[in-house]
């Protein structure tokens, strides 16, 4: 383990009941993410990946094992902590994009300041400051129906960004957007770690790779090394070639 890591889990484990079957979403996982780094975690769906964010960001509780994050243990925390940590310190990032479809971008940004005190006056102008930075100041005005998908995930990540968390946290952020609007928030995301936030996507877009400084590659919730994970991957793509050929 790395001894300046922002975040670090040790022997991590989260395991879901479904009726009869236990399924091991996240095993025995111990990484360190240093902080002010842009880290991807590379998976398959079903490999652990997002279960994982969630984890880090507090937004779900593990079976056992630790999660410290900026030196506070999450799992020792009561709801009530959790939840002044998530608003204090991190940031999501959702594939569903996850904006308020009756709100404005300007309301959809400014919404998670109504729980932190902060003045009417000084949440609206904080939005369309940040509205402004992801490229949407034209925008403000508009509801998310009005907006294509790439503008939706920018209103995104200035909601994330509205109460200054060094903690970013992104769920496949390009995963619901065409090709140039998946780029175009993989070089904000870029931006936002350049700036001096720790950035930690969770994607199965090759692409992200270019502009991570660390990666982590999950196979059935263990990391796993970067031959282990290209051999699986091709082994995979081979199945469902040769699946496709018997039809």
């Amino acid at each position: 383990m790395l001894p300046d890591a922002f975040i670090r889990t040790e022997h991590l484990r989260k395991v879901f009941h479904m009726g009869r079957q236990t399924v091991q979403a996240v095993a025995d996982l111990s990484i360190a993410i240093p902080p002010q780094t842009f880290t991807v975690i590379m998976g398959p769906s079903g490999s652990g990946k997002s279960t994982l964010l969630y984890l880090l960001g507090g937004l779900d509780r593990p079976t056992s094992g630790g999660i410290q994050v900026g030196g506070a243990s999450l799992e020792k925390m009561d709801e009530n902590s959790l939840a002044v940590h998530r608003r204090k310190t991190v940031g999501f990032i959702f594939q569903s994009f996850n904006l308020v479809t009756s709100m404005t971008a300007a309301q959809n940004v400014e919404f998670p300041m109504r729980f932190t005190g902060v003045p009417t006056r000084v949440r609206k102008q904080r939005a369309l400051d940040l509205l402004g930075q992801v490229g949407l100041e034209q925008r403000a005005h508009h509801r998310p129906t009005e907006l294509s998908g790439g503008q939706q995930q920018r209103v995104a990540v200035a909601r994330a960004l509205v109460n200054d968390p060094p903690l970013i946290l992104a769920d496949e952020p390009t995963g619901n957007l065409d090709t140039v609007s998946g780029f175009s928030i993989m070089q904000l995301l870029s931006e936002l770690h350049r700036s001096g936030r720790t950035v930690v996507v969770v994607t199965h877009d090759s692409r992200m790779l270019r502009f991570a400084t660390q990666v982590i590659y999950l196979l059935d919730g263990h990391v796993v090394s970067e031959e282990e994970y290209i051999a699986a991957s091709t082994l995979a793509d081979v199945d469902l070639s040769e699946e496709n050929q018997s039809k």
